[in-house]
């Protein structure tokens, strides 16, 4: 099988993705990259780090380039405020996200295969006018797909969301049985097309404290999440929970599990973040289009200082490779 056509979207200009792309050049990876951003804001960041690659243009009318040593190839989109390490630029945001665009129609057209994204600045995005949820979100609405799963991935442990970026108030109001039941058959055909798994099993957080003690807590799970699960049981999808979030990430049910689905951001992401952080990859489950990230922000403080972590890129781009030729094995054993 051939080796992937990846694309590499360098994130937000004055964070550390142009340093994390930067430092490819040094690693053996899957498939040749190239990298969509600024040509001249990636060759001023390689100056600002002491590095002597060569950055080289390549467009969607050429052939693919091909694996060379010290050689990155680079989809130039020029930025209208000249990038500075650590020093964000509202201006530059409508170019920032023509990135992510750019990368979507490539892989349409099927003149790219994967999609791998450094770390945006939501903040910076909003700033400049335009109303910005995140990359999955963002990525949904650019492949007309009206429900993704945001789920990341490392050291043997998956957690997905059933909500991602929302304020903590409106997490309730969003576990709903349709939305719910949509999450649970996404993130459940994902671990067999995209991860290769025959009958995952999924681990069900509760939405309240001790799973709500039996409604003394909250209704959510007898209401919503146990008829949920109930459910989709009778349709065969194998489900645990719902359990209390504070004690179903310990080995007795982690084990046997393929994916824990947390109801919100931060009851599932921190202990994913704790046990893998640094080699974690977060991935867009639901997309016609392969979709992988880091696990980490802009980390505007180390940007253009060379002490960037490059390894959740690295992982990154290792499962966008293995997603690929999952997919690409599933396509030929269905033909």
């Amino acid at each position: 099988m051939s080796a992937p056509r990846l694309l590499i979207t360098m994130g937000e200009p004055a964070g550390i993705g142009p340093d994390l792309c930067l430092a490819l050049s040094d690693h053996p990876l899957p498939g040749t990259p190239v990298v969509i951003g600024s040509h001249a804001c990636l060759q001023r960041r390689a100056a600002d780090l002491g590095l002597g690659l060569r950055l080289r243009r390549w467009s969607a009318d050429q052939a693919w380039p091909k694996a060379e040593a010290g050689t990155l190839a680079v989809l130039d989109l020029p930025l209208p405020i000249p990038c500075r390490a650590g020093r964000l630029e509202p201006g530059n945001a409508e170019a920032v996200l023509r990135g992510l665009a750019q990368a979507v129609e490539l892989i349409s057209l099927g003149l790219a295969d994967a999609l791998v994204t450094a770390p945006m600045h939501k903040g910076v995005i909003n700033d400049a006018g335009i109303s910005f949820a995140g990359h999955t979100e963002y990525l949904a609405q650019l492949c007309g797909v009206e429900r993704v799963v945001m789920m990341l991935a490392g050291r043997g442990l998956r957690v997905a969301l059933a909500t991602t970026h929302l304020p903590l108030r409106a997490v309730a109001d969003a576990i709903q049985v349709e939305a719910l039941s949509a999450t649970l058959r996404i993130l459940h055909r994902a671990l067999g097309t995209d991860f290769g798994l025959a009958d995952p099993r999924i681990v069900v957080a509760g939405l309240n404290p001790h799973a709500g003690e039996g409604g003394h807590l909250g209704r959510e799970e007898l209401d919503i999440i146990d008829p949920v699960l109930r459910s989709l049981r009778s349709e065969g999808l194998r489900l645990l929970g719902p359990l209390p979030a504070d004690t179903l990430f310990q080995p007795r049910y982690l084990e046997e599990a393929d994916a824990v689905l947390a109801m919100y951001h931060d009851q599932g992401l921190p202990v994913l973040k704790y046990h893998a952080f640094g080699a974690a990859v977060n991935v867009t489950l639901g997309l016609p289009i392969v979709r992988t990230s880091v696990d980490h922000g802009t980390a505007l403080d180390l940007a253009g200082t060379g002490q960037a972590e490059v390894s959740s890129l690295l992982a990154a781009i290792q499962m966008a490779a293995d997603i690929h030729r999952n997919r690409r094995a599933r396509d030929r054993g269905a033909t």
